[in-house]
């Protein structure tokens, strides 16, 4: 081996290794741990990779399958893939997160335009996908195999638009595919009807369908949070470009072509001589209307450094994660956290009656509860004791029984823990307006994922009843 080769091999090896701490380090963060076995999540990105090594040495492909989780799952975004680790493996990575958005529709709807968006992909990307289809093809299987009934099936279509992946993945993935299929069919199990499950919670929540579209559409949108995006010709200097964004305190403006917006460039970017040289053009979905709800926004930023607004064809508008912190959206987290509490209140009172739900509390939390009450009560205030509970102790009744633990669509008590005590971080921190943006990125995307997803069910069954507070 010649010194270049040992240079090429030993730089290659460096950025495996390189994605590898990061993507483990990125994950073990927010405690992602996967679903059925509660190994860290790193343990399956690990699995992907040794398949991948079976078949390839190509790095910027083992590189992107140890990272191709952190945009959709860690606060990393796109743009931060592309500084860390290049151009190429940030495309894969992107080729492998999902586009679509929790207000398309339902989980069919979404797997479709994200089956259409991979589609499109290239080879390399491909074959990652392959790896993490078999990987989650035998968890599945194994763990959930009423669940397995719809994943297999999602499968099987992605099977179909993945035929130039690698072949030897590709066949191995068939293989898996046949053998998961056999077994669920021996066991003559039926398909997870979550549908149901999803409306019931809606109606827990105590508001009608119309209600909630009106929470999540009418009231914050987009543009409440959005601010003016400069705009520079293409040949404008650098130098003119830097000292008007520094003097306005913006990171970013757009650039124009021909008086025509075509993309955009970064303040940290800006060298040489014109703004032409740094131009980045806009993802796909990257922009949105201004009319947009804010879970939209958010799942943009989940994806990208910033998000942007159209107006009649006009992108004029831009928001990055640090506008999450300003008061509006942090008004509509609390609520969205106030939406859960009422939730939980009402599945207790269908669920525990009377003053059942007491032996699920600790001698010393429901001791506390009865001191708040009897405050209340010498205020003259309108209460009850289990609405004197904290979050956490509502949270606590309920993951102690199954069934209602499956409604709030917990496949463990230890997740549910986990999950309720990030809720619980995340509303100290807003009411105490610490930075929610840096600390509790990960919670935020997926309440709001979550609550999108029982606004699409609400729409989707047409419901509109409500249960009284």
């Amino acid at each position: 081996m010649n010194h270049n080769d040992a240079d090429t091999q030993e730089a290659a090896t460096n950025l495996v290794d390189r994605a590898r701490i990061y993507a483990t380090k990125a994950h073990q963060r927010i405690n992602h741990r996967r679903k059925y076995s509660n190994q860290p999540y790193h343990v399956h990105l690990e699995a992907i990779v040794k398949l991948l090594q079976q078949v390839t040495d190509d790095a910027e492909i083992l590189a992107a399958a140890w990272l191709h989780d952190t945009v959709e799952d860690t606060p990393a975004t796109l743009d931060n893939i592309e500084q860390e680790f290049g151009q190429n493996v940030a495309e894969l990575v992107e080729d492998l997160t999902d586009v679509s958005l929790p207000s398309d529709g339902n989980r069919a709807v979404r797997k479709e335009i994200d089956l259409k968006h991979l589609a499109q992909a290239s080879t390399r990307a491909k074959t990652i996908k392959l790896a993490d289809l078999i990987d989650n093809a035998r968890d599945i299987t194994k763990h959930d195999p009423r669940f397995a009934v719809v994943f297999l099936e999602e499968m099987n279509a992605l099977l179909e638009i993945l035929d130039d992946g690698h072949p030897s993945l590709l066949e191995q993935a068939h293989r898996v595919y046949a053998k998961s299929i056999t077994k669920i069919k021996s066991a003559h199990i039926e398909p997870d009807e979550s549908a149901g499950t999803q409306v019931e919670l809606a109606s827990m929540i105590g508001l009608s369908g119309p209600q909630l579209r009106r929470m999540f559409s009418d009231i914050f949108t987009a543009r409440d949070i959005a601010e003016t995006l400069l705009s520079f010709d293409a040949g404008s200097p650098t130098k003119l470009a830097q000292r008007t964004l520094k003097k306005k305190q913006y990171d970013v403006a757009s650039l124009r072509i021909n008086g025509t917006v075509e993309g955009y460039i970064r303040s940290k970017d800006l060298t040489g001589e014109l703004c032409s040289e740094h131009i980045r053009h806009f993802a796909p979905d990257q922009v949105i209307r201004g009319d947009a709800r804010l879970t939209e926004v958010i799942h943009v930023l989940t994806r990208h450094e910033y998000c942007f607004l159209s107006q009649i064809g006009d992108i004029n508008g831009v928001i990055c994660r640090d506008d999450i912190n300003k008061p509006i959206v942090r008004m509509w987290l609390f609520g969205m956290i106030t939406l859960s509490e009422m939730t939980y209140l009402n599945l207790i009172r269908k669920y525990f009656p009377g003053d059942s739900w007491h032996k699920h509390v600790s001698d010393g939390r429901l001791a506390k509860a009865k001191g708040i009450h009897a405050e209340r009560q010498r205020r003259n205030q309108h209460s009850n004791l289990l609405e004197c509970l904290q979050l956490s102790d509502k949270g606590q009744i309920l993951i102690d029984r199954q069934e209602t633990l499956e409604i709030l669509g917990f496949d463990s008590r230890r997740t549910a823990k986990r999950v309720m005590k990030e809720l619980e971080s995340l509303r100290n921190h807003l009411a105490h307006t610490q930075d929610i943006a840096s600390h509790d990125w990960a919670q935020i995307a997926r309440m709001t994922r979550r609550l999108e997803s029982i606004n699409s069910e609400l729409s989707n069954t047409a419901y509109q009843g409500s249960i009284a507070i």
